[in-house]
């Protein structure tokens, strides 16, 4: 790690492959790599358990007061796991039910506040990278290197599809394809922390762009924002 770490934060569409780069660029720099989305989808994986009714603010703030997040490496991955009050949680966040409803959840102002708080506290020694939606905007806006992902939709679907498929063969391209529109009308209408392209954030368009060409680039901007 360099003598003068740096955030960077990476914010952009759904199946943009942030958290691809991220984990990437973090092994590259040796820095410690959160990913912001899996604390919401653990989040919504509690919430879904218990039975928790998102118009009910009182059951919203009693969950998330029961609630304990936390990452743990896991060599095989080369990543860190979420835990979920003590439970490597990661396989099941990944699953549908979890990201039918993970945008209604992240639009609560309530789990936002919650989620940022526990961000900007791991992010305080800096020498991170964050993936997320509303990192560069509102959870670190003074990161000093900030990244905005985007990709055609339709190779978005894709990437979606071939990663949920392989895990439940029965899902079909149609519902993937409705799931990620109406993902991204509430990732970006949400009245709290909306997704938004931050004005001094540099635009990553990876539809063209293999893993390793989007990672030389990304690794460009961090060197010389690193100085």
């Amino acid at each position: 790690m360099p003598s003068h770490p740096i955030i960077i934060t990476l914010d952009g569409w759904s199946s943009c492959g942030k958290s691809t780069l991220a984990k990437a660029l973090a092994k590259e720099l040796g820095y410690v790599f959160v990913d912001s989305g899996a604390m919401y989808r653990a989040v919504t994986l509690y919430f879904l358990r218990r039975g928790v009714d998102l118009s009910s603010s009182e059951q919203v703030q009693k969950a998330l007061a029961e609630i304990e997040l936390g990452f743990v490496f896991n060599p095989a991955r080369g990543a860190s796991d979420i835990v979920l009050n003590g439970e490597n949680v990661e396989p099941l966040i990944r699953e549908m039910q979890v990201a039918e409803q993970v945008s209604k959840v992240a639009a609560l102002a309530s789990v936002r506040k919650f989620a940022v708080q526990q961000q900007q506290r791991m992010g305080a020694a800096k020498g991170i990278v964050m993936d997320g939606r509303d990192i560069g905007t509102v959870v670190f806006p003074g990161a000093e290197l900030k990244i905005f992902m985007t990709a055609d939709k339709e190779t978005r679907v894709q990437r979606r599809y071939l990663e949920l498929s392989a895990k439940d063969p029965t899902i079909s391209i149609e519902a993937v394809r409705e799931n990620l529109e109406r993902r991204d009308h509430m990732d970006a209408t949400r009245e709290e922390s909306p997704l938004r392209q931050a004005h001094d954030a540099k635009v990553l368009d990876n539809t063209s762009l293999t893993p390793t060409e989007q990672l030389h680039i990304a690794l460009g901007w961090a060197r010389a924002a690193i100085g």
